[in-house]
């Protein structure tokens, strides 16, 4: 068995063993019939400390691309999409409650914002891309933008 490794560039941090729509900056971690879904590592520093965050309903079915969140940060607001179909299960509200930023210090981890029964999986998968393809897509953007992660400090 190998080890899981992180890719890293620029201080920013794209899992191996997570699956990513890039266009979305969306990650997702397949667990049982449900998804975990998060902002990566790129996106929450392109959006700066996030400032709140306005849920949809759990038990809603949403499309592939549609919002299940609408972020608002320092630089930026607009919608977090899923990037597979499905039924809305759990959102990471209380998290967001107690500290705003989690996603800024943890997005891979307790920082994610949804969890997705997904109706489509198998067919949808072929929009996801590993860590190493995510950051090769990544790299180029990156540098066009000048983007360099960072984590907000506690």
């Amino acid at each position: 068995m190998s080890a899981v490794t992180d890719v890293v560039w620029r201080g920013c941090v794209v899992p191996d063993d997570l699956l990513y729509d890039v266009g979305m900056n969306v990650w997702v971690r397949p667990e049982g019939d449900v998804v975990v879904l998060g902002m990566t590592d790129i996106a929450q520093t392109m959006g700066g400390r996030m400032v709140q965050i306005t849920w949809r309903r759990v038990g809603k079915a949403f499309a592939r691309g549609k919002s299940v969140a609408t972020i608002e940060s320092a630089k930026w607001v607009g919608p977090f999409p899923t990037p597979l179909t499905g039924e809305l299960v759990a959102s990471n509200e209380k998290a967001f409650a107690e500290d705003i930023a989690v996603a800024n210090r943890d997005p891979y981890g307790a920082g994610w914002i949804a969890r997705v029964r997904p109706e489509r999986f198998a067919e949808e998968r072929e929009h996801l891309v590993d860590g190493h393809a995510a950051m090769e897509a990544y790299r180029e953007f990156m540098a066009e933008h000048d983007i360099h992660c960072y984590r907000c400090a506690e």
